[in-house]
């Protein structure tokens, strides 16, 4: 297959060494041309950890559309809050056939990703899906060498629309035995567990960031701060419930993408999630646990509860005291209904647009 993978932080070496890995031709495409650069000097990537392996890159460039030309699979790894931007950059170029996979969707991103593309005039027969999460957790070593800290068991996607599910699956199995088919597209963005665990953390030791104060983000998790996150969860649980769905509560899940976590407690889970700890906390409040988990996570979270008639208090305070703390109005450029390609619609509507 001619696979292009979009974005070569963290997560997209990490896919396209792989990838790589298993013989397909792998065009990857990054704006930063620093990475670019010293991954055009080697023109492979090499995995190390959980997963050792090292793949040979055919295309290593800083022009998105260049690499997804023609290709069979793009496998889209930017940050979320470059979907809308990138789905601009890519209309041109989309083709009969071609499959997305947003690696993860975050809260919205397909809705958001189709709704750009409709805008910009797409009319080809395409495939788009998003994943839950990221499949494996993993840090950079330096370009063109990443460290495999785990690999998911578990990753649900799903297609948009979910007719469309079963045949994304079946295409991309073989490199992904762990994406496993769901409802819909609200089950992958309602399990925005980013959403849920990141700006929770930030935001209760804002000040510790501020100062310089270095801490493991998940293993110094404490008692008070993990049942404010269960709370908050609980609205995310009722989002779902609202529509119609039975979703995982964040310290299930925990257990369902790793094997053999220890611990009762959420707590206990995250502290004792080897995946999780050499993890250290950003280092500057205007983060992406901020600037990204709100405006692609908090923000279409609560805009879909109240959509089905739900307050939304825990998740609406969280949006306020992050757009007043960074002086940025994430409610109008996050992923409001309007972005979505939801604005006026019911809750019946938006079930049977997702089917």
């Amino acid at each position: 297959m001619k696979i292009a993978v979009i974005g070569a932080g963290n997560g997209g070496q990490a896919l396209a060494g792989y990838i790589a890995s298993c013989g397909h031709e792998v065009r990857i495409a990054e704006l930063n041309p620093t990475t670019v650069t010293a991954l055009q000097q080697t023109k492979s990537i090499q995995l190390s950890g959980s997963l050792n392996r090292t793949g040979c890159l055919s295309m290593v460039t800083t022009n998105s559309t260049e690499a997804a030309k023609g290709a069979d699979l793009i496998m889209v790894a930017t940050t979320a809050a470059a979907h809308a931007a990138l789905a601009r950059q890519l209309a041109p170029v989309i083709s009969e056939g071609q499959i997305i996979v947003l690696n993860p969707g975050r809260t919205g991103g397909a809705l958001e990703f189709h709704n750009t593309l409709d805008q910009c005039g797409v009319k080809v027969r395409y495939f788009l899906a998003e994943a839950q999460t990221l499949v494996y957790a993993c840090r950079l070593i330096e370009p063109g060498h990443v460290n495999i800290i785990g690999v998911k068991d578990k990753v649900l996607l799903s297609a948009l629309p979910a007719a469309d599910t079963q045949y994304v699956i079946e295409k991309i199995h073989n490199l992904f035995p762990c994406f496993t088919p769901c409802q819909n597209v609200l089950v992958t963005s309602l399990e925005n567990y980013g959403a849920v665990f990141h700006p929770s953390v930030v935001l209760f030791n804002a000040a510790a960031i501020e100062r310089g104060n270095n801490f493991y983000f998940y293993r110094e998790m404490t008692p008070q701060i993990a049942d404010f996150i269960e709370q908050l969860d609980a609205e995310r649980v009722a989002v779902g419930k609202a529509y119609g769905l039975e979703l995982t509560s964040a310290k299930d899940w925990i257990s369902d993408a790793y094997n053999g976590i220890a611990g009762d407690t959420l707590c206990e889970r995250m502290r004792n999630n080897p995946a999780y700890n050499d993890i250290l906390a950003p280092t500057m409040i205007n983060c992406r646990q901020l600037t990204e988990d709100i405006p692609t996570g908090a923000v279409p979270l609560a805009a879909l509860g109240e959509a089905a008639g739900l307050d939304m208090p825990i998740y609406n305070g969280i949006i306020n005291i992050a757009s007043a703390l960074l002086h940025s109005d994430f409610r109008a450029k996050g992923r409001n209904l309007k972005n979505l390609g939801l604005e006026g619609k019911t809750k019946e509507q938006i079930i049977q647009m997702l089917s």
